[in-house]
């Protein structure tokens, strides 16, 4: 090899072992910080073999059980949280792996989510009947959990279900897979990539969810969900459906997917649904 072009090669391979170690300590000092700016603000209830994080806020019934769309933490419900806890009882959770809980040992599989929440809500001694409500993927989520444990539903909302089966853009199937290593390189959180999906919502939420969309650990599991998601769809449309629950489908709320829990105008239309089947439900 030409001398000139292996100290060209040479001194390339430098700088980018020398970036790629800033960016991986930056990452990692950021990270730590980020842990104890925001602890988890909930409860940890173990539902067989490891913990899931439930966060629960209000007084009354029916109870209203928030399912995250995919990549989200149980703080991307900030605004919807705030805005139901008025009301009533209302509990956000985080799916194993992502935001404050622990991952399982097993293998992702969609069809174990409703039984996880169900031994979670047991756990955290949360009374059902429950309104639930998810976003996209989480959209896909209620309706199994409704399914399978339909005396304990009340009504349900579900807001994109349509979206169900999609990743939130940029993430496609590559960018899935190369996610948690950007992360890791502190890519993602110089570029906000992610994380500027967290503007808007009230704080400490912004802080959280940020904080995760840039943490190779929810992002490894995020992927996970997300590659299986049309599993989760299609396990979702073959469940039958409970007879019943007054029921709230919101088709369209933003043009974005990624944020739209975090535009507080779009929240409030998710809160309003909410509130219609908890006043629905009150009236029976």
């Amino acid at each position: 090899m030409n001398p000139r072009v292996r100290r060209i090669l040479t001194s390339a391979t430098i700088v980018i072992v020398v970036v790629l170690l800033a960016g991986a300590t930056y990452q990692g000092v950021a990270t730590a910080l980020e842990r104890r700016e925001f602890p988890a603000p909930g409860h940890m209830i173990d539902v067989g073999g490891h913990q899931l994080h439930i966060y629960c806020t209000g007084d009354g019934a029916p109870a209203v059980i928030l399912e995250a769309p995919g990549m989200s933490p149980s703080a991307a419900w900030g605004w919807v949280q705030l805005n139901v806890t008025k009301v009533t009882r209302v509990c956000s959770y985080d799916r194993a792996g992502l935001g404050w809980s622990e991952a399982s040992v097993e293998p992702f599989d969609p069809a174990r989510v409703p039984d996880e929440l169900h031994a979670l809500l047991t756990g955290a001694k949360v009374r059902g009947p429950y309104v639930l409500a998810g976003q996209a993927l989480g959209a896909a989520f209620v309706r199994l959990f409704a399914s399978r444990y339909p005396g304990e539903v009340a009504g349900l909302v579900l807001v994109e279900p349509g979206r169900a089966g999609e990743a939130a853009p940029p993430a496609d199937p590559r960018f899935l897979t190369l996610s948690p290593w950007l992360a890791r390189a502190g890519v993602l959180r110089a570029t906000g990539m992610l994380s500027r999906a967290a503007a808007g919502l009230p704080p400490p939420s912004a802080g959280a969810v940020s904080s995760f969309l840039n943490r190779p650990d929810h992002l490894t599991r995020a992927a996970r969900e997300l590659v299986r998601s049309r599993d989760a769809v299609r396990l979702a449309a073959d469940a039958p459906a409970p007879n019943g629950p007054p029921t709230v489908v919101l088709d369209t709320v933003t043009r974005d997917r990624l944020p739209i829990l975090a535009d507080e105008r779009a929240a409030q239309q998710v809160s309003d649904a909410i509130l219609r089947v908890v006043s629905s439900v009150r009236r029976k």
